[in-house]
């Protein structure tokens, strides 16, 4: 069998996943696993929500108020996260794998760069606004957090979001900044951007051993 540390796990939602019950569970695997717990990575689908990055510290008056709020602690500003959207967090052991913040960033967007050439779409990196872009219209949101050496948080990806929840805010921090989704552009279900993005991603990460299990998290209406 493999090192730990080429290991992975796949969790794949099956509903909706409120997000303040998310990032605690992202949290405390952080914070709680050892040096040969294997790396994992989460594709979800969010319940509609806004999160605030350590950027962005007060509530902006701009925004849908039927829309919950939630301050995070990931990197960036505000952006918004919802149906017809794929989260992916990668929960890795960076300082295992000797990877630096940077090369993860750049490896996450990569990784959406060559989803969309795979589907004849130019994906493009803009300098100092992380993320991918599509005719200048941002398709693609990176929000990152390493505490003890491991990730958590992540890149979302937009499928077929409601872009009116985007248009509401400053995404990203920037007032003109355009959103856009894959299904401005063609047919794209969503499961087969899923299977198709974890493929490309698990290309690129490089692990030798993969098993995939489904992500199940307490709904927050049960407690």
């Amino acid at each position: 069998m493999s090192e730990p540390s080429r290991q992975l796990t796949v969790r794949q939602a099956a509903a909706l996943v409120d997000y303040q019950a998310c990032w605690d569970a992202m949290r405390e695997f952080t914070l709680a696993r050892g040096e040969k717990d294997q790396d994992e990575l989460w594709l979800l689908q969010h319940s509609p929500v806004y999160t605030l990055g350590l950027s962005c510290r007060e509530a902006p008056a701009r925004r849908r108020t039927d829309i919950p709020l939630v301050f995070s602690d990931r990197g960036g500003q505000i952006t918004y996260h919802g149906p017809g959207q794929w989260v992916l967090y990668p929960l890795m052991d960076l300082r295992r794998r000797n990877w630096g913040i940077k090369r993860l960033v750049t490896t996450l967007e990569q990784g959406v760069i060559d989803l969309l050439a795979n589907y004849g779409i130019r994906g493009q990196r803009r300098e100092h606004a992380p993320g991918v872009y599509v005719s200048g219209r941002k398709i693609a949101s990176l929000g990152l957090r390493v505490r003890n050496g491991c990730s958590y948080h992540g890149v979302s990806l937009n499928v077929a979001p409601d872009l009116d929840a985007f248009a509401a805010i400053d995404a990203c921090g920037y007032p003109d900044l355009e959103v856009t989704g894959l299904a401005r552009l063609g047919e794209f279900p969503m499961q087969t951007v899923a299977r198709d993005w974890l493929n490309v991603m698990l290309g690129l990460l490089d692990y030798t051993a993969v098993r995939y299990q489904p992500l199940r998290l307490p709904d927050p209406k049960d407690t």
